[in-house]
């Protein structure tokens, strides 16, 4: 929200954007009468009703959807203002509205943010996070100003740009033997080496489809001869911090980003890296913004700040990956 941005319009995307009453009211710190009374002043206003609440949610009108587009080009534009008008004094001021796929906002995200927070202490910063469809999702609908994602999108409204390198890894439980189909039990205690023939065999924890991750693990093991069908995958979990828990438990082997495991004290003590014969996955995380022909000046700024501070973090990464 702009600090000049109008209060009614505020109110009013947010029940659109929630498409509920009692949500907008939540996500504003407002009682659920106080978020009626100013839609109902609105609409007297407009003289048009602007949203449908003969359903279960309520759904915009067509004059409500005309208002959400307005609307949200109103918030953009007073927010350029008001980073102009700070920047006339040498700073940056004003709301950055960013999203990131799970690992990158769990395991990357706070360090930097903390930083560019350090750095520019009049910007107020908001984090959302989901699975990669849903941050490209947020920003084509002009929810978040940059995305943060862990695998290609599938959209063509947007465009990309690589920030890190990462690598996914093979775990597995180091106390536990792995079932499977028709190999033996296995110990991988300390990590160990992992064929084709082994992958299709073992019980394999997996991130929920829409996931950055799966996509480009699948994709990696399907040029590596590994067909999708021929995989056991026993779960599907959404977060690598769940799958990191279910390895440990003994559930079965997982893909987990190199940045996940860094700091984790676990790593050697409950699970390992199994290294896989031939085969590296590689990935880069990339920046995504709707494809138009300015971003706004604080999305710019954090886009540099990003690009200035890869290089440090990719560096630490790669001690870390030596260090094990």
């Amino acid at each position: 929200m702009a600090a000049l941005d109008n209060f009614r319009l505020v109110v009013f995307r947010a029940v659109a954007e929630q498409r509920s009453f009692r949500k907008a009211a939540e996500k504003l710190y407002l009682t659920q009468p106080a978020v009626s009374l100013q839609i109902k002043a609105l609409e007297e206003e407009l003289g048009v009703e602007l949203f449908d609440r003969s359903g279960a949610n309520v759904k915009l009108t067509a004059a409500g959807a005309i208002l959400l587009e307005h609307a949200r080009r109103s918030s953009e534009i007073l927010g350029e203002a008001a980073e102009e008008i700070a920047a006339l004094n040498g700073a940056q001021a004003g709301e950055l509205t960013l999203g990131a796929s799970t690992t990158i906002a769990q395991y990357l995200m706070p360090r930097l943010l903390a930083e560019f927070r350090r750095l520019n202490p009049r910007v107020h910063l908001r984090l959302t996070s989901g699975n990669t469809e849903a941050v490209v999702r947020a920003v084509e609908e002009r929810k978040i100003l940059l995305g943060f994602i862990e695998g290609p999108p599938r959209s063509r409204n947007v465009t990309t740009e690589p920030f890190l390198e990462d690598e996914l890894v093979l775990i597995a439980p180091v106390s536990h033997d792995l079932p499977s189909r028709d190999l033996p039990a296995r110990n991988w205690t300390g990590g160990g080496l992992a064929s084709a023939a082994d992958l299709a065999r073992i019980p394999l924890l997996m991130r929920e489809r829409g996931s950055g991750t799966r996509r480009i693990v699948e994709m990696a093991l399907s040029r590596y001869g590994v067909k999708r069908s021929s995989l056991q995958i026993t779960m599907e979990l959404d977060s690598t911090e769940a799958i990191k828990s279910a390895v440990e438990a003994g559930l079965g082997a997982g893909f987990v980003s190199r940045w996940a495991l860094a700091k984790d004290a676990r790593l050697g003590r409950s699970f390992a890296i199994v290294e896989i014969d031939s085969l590296r996955i590689r990935r880069e995380f990339l920046v995504v913004a709707k494809r138009e022909p300015e971003q706004p000046g604080l999305a710019r700024e954090f886009r540099r700040f990003i690009r200035a501070h890869a290089a440090a973090r990719q560096a630490q990464l790669e001690r870390a990956r030596k260090a094990r």
